[in-house]
């Protein structure tokens, strides 16, 4: 059996990440609204972070926004900066935390998926989108 070409095995495992990294912003986003309390303004509140009225609706657009972008492989890379931003403050804010009161494994254990969405975001703000992306299709030129 033959192996898939480069090209399309490229194109399919950044079309993966970007599923991933992009589905798990947007619906993080959207229920920083559905669950105030739990996620929102009550969670930024619990955590310490300044101004939660303000800062956790401001987070939860961005992770809406880039989110969305990162689905449709819309200016991936730089979808993937503030990506990078939001999730170092998650660290810093309730990982680090963790690390000092209980130790390494508790907080390797807690941050996992933050481990994996930092090297996702990573891999799009280095490679982009990849072949199938809005951004791909935008580039083409066009037949005359």
């Amino acid at each position: 059996m033959n192996p898939a070409p480069e090209g399309w095995r490229l194109a399919a495992g950044l079309l993966l990440v970007r599923a991933m990294i992009g589905g798990v912003f947007l619906s993080e986003g959207i229920q920083k609204f559905l669950f105030p309390d739990a996620l929102g303004v009550g969670r930024f509140t619990q955590i310490g972070i300044p101004v939660p009225s303000l800062s956790a609706p401001f987070v939860g657009v961005v992770e809406i926004a880039c989110g969305a972008l990162t689905l449709l492989g819309l200016l991936t890379s730089l979808a993937a900066l503030p990506l990078l931003v939001d999730m170092a403050v998650a660290i810093a804010t309730t990982k680090v935390p963790i690390l000092m009161q209980k130790g390494f494994w508790s907080m390797a254990h807690e941050a996992r998926t933050d481990y994996c969405m930092v090297l996702g975001s990573l891999t799009l703000l280095l490679l982009g989108g990849g072949t199938w992306s809005v951004d791909a299709w935008r580039r083409q030129e066009p037949e005359p």
